[in-house]
């Protein structure tokens, strides 16, 4: 079976999901084509030209199946290669434009909305990573359309697609001998990108106050940065200096050294539609801490929760930090590795029911 994977804005997430879905299911016969995750406005509405101009020979071939991610403009590439329409059509959903949270520096990205939605109707078969994604997208969907100059009557064909949609996580790696305790359950850890969505302020806030009551605990900020940074993580590092063991990205051997070493991973996130370096630390050995809103409920028990405001996130953190012997066992994570999911893919692929 020939498959055509498109991921329009490969971001590190996107990446870490087509290739090891490529891995898990090397069966079927891929073809891959990404474009940089640079440049968002350009990249979602102007993919389908970028392909056509450096991509034209290996798009105007026959497939049985295209999967594209949600940041394809599908329903044009289909327009420009008709005979991709022969096949079936898959879009999946890592995130979604309807509940990305807009900063005070940008307008609203309503073209790129129009994207989602389009690659959505142009698709044999919708998949979202978790429920919440899911559901806020076609929630946003219908407030969205409510907008549009004629009154649409949108709220039943967008219940139906709903219905018919699957939700299939980005599953994580299996990794061998995972960690059975804590092995340091005083290290708090930020693994995010920093960006504004990320609400670091949130996060570095909680933390000036434990510091200021010399409540101990030692910091590793970690994740990707950009060229734009949000003051907060500045002020941060000067404020913190003396409980931060490591600052700043990691190449990928000392960043799973200590993820491996264990500690409290935290998220302040007003954006995540699954989460996967919260998963990817807890798999490794540490304890997740994560609001209780957006996807978080459905994959995290309560105990591992907090109510999503700073005061929340301040008791439980004192509470974990004062008395380690207080906080939860470490979560298991096996139902998130691939092992569990691999059969629930290739179904997808083939087009058979669960």
């Amino acid at each position: 079976m020939r498959v055509l994977l498109l991921s329009a804005y490969e971001a590190v997430s996107h990446r870490y999901w087509a290739q090891s879905l490529m891995t898990a299911l090397d069966e079927f016969s891929w073809t891959l084509l990404t474009l940089p995750p640079r440049h968002f406005s350009w990249r979602i509405r102007g993919n389908p030209l970028s392909w056509w101009l450096k991509e034209h020979e290996t798009l105007s071939q026959s497939y049985d199946v295209v999967l594209a991610t949600s940041m394809v403009d599908f329903a044009t590439l289909v327009g420009l290669f008709p005979q991709l329409g022969q096949a079936r059509k898959i879009v999946y959903f890592h995130e979604n434009q309807f509940a990305y949270p807009v900063s005070s520096e940008q307008m609203p990205q309503v073209e790129a909305k129009m994207v989602n939605l389009y690659a959505a109707l142009a698709a044999d078969t919708i998949v979202f990573n978790t429920a919440y994604n899911r559901d806020s997208f076609f929630d946003g969907a219908r407030q969205f359309l409510k907008k549009m100059p004629e009154n649409l009557p949108a709220a039943k064909p967008l219940e139906q697609m709903r219905q018919r949609s699957k939700v299939l996580p980005v599953p994580i790696a299996s990794v061998d001998n995972a960690p059975q305790v804590n092995a340091n359950p005083r290290r708090v850890m930020w693994n995010h990108r920093w960006e504004y969505d990320k609400n670091p302020e949130d996060f570095f806030g909680v933390l000036f106050t434990l510091s200021e009551q010399q409540v101990p605990f030692e910091l590793a900020v970690l994740g990707q940065r950009f060229r734009d940074v949000p003051p907060i993580f500045a002020e941060a590092e000067q404020r913190l200096a003396k409980q931060t063991i490591c600052w700043g990205p990691q190449p990928e051997p000392e960043y799973r050294a200590l993820l491996n070493g264990g500690g409290i991973v935290v998220s302040t996130t007003w954006h995540e539609f699954q989460g996967l370096a919260i998963m990817e630390a807890a798999q490794r050995g540490a304890l997740p801490l994560v609001p209780n809103r957006l996807c978080f409920p459905a994959l995290y028990p309560e105990k591992y929760r907090y109510d999503g405001t700073t005061e929340g996130l301040y008791h439980r953190l004192y509470a974990w930090l004062m008395e380690p012997d207080s906080q939860p066992p470490l979560l298991d994570t096996y139902p998130w590795q691939w092992p569990q999911w691999r059969g629930a893919y290739r179904n997808l692929l083939i087009g058979e029911s669960e």
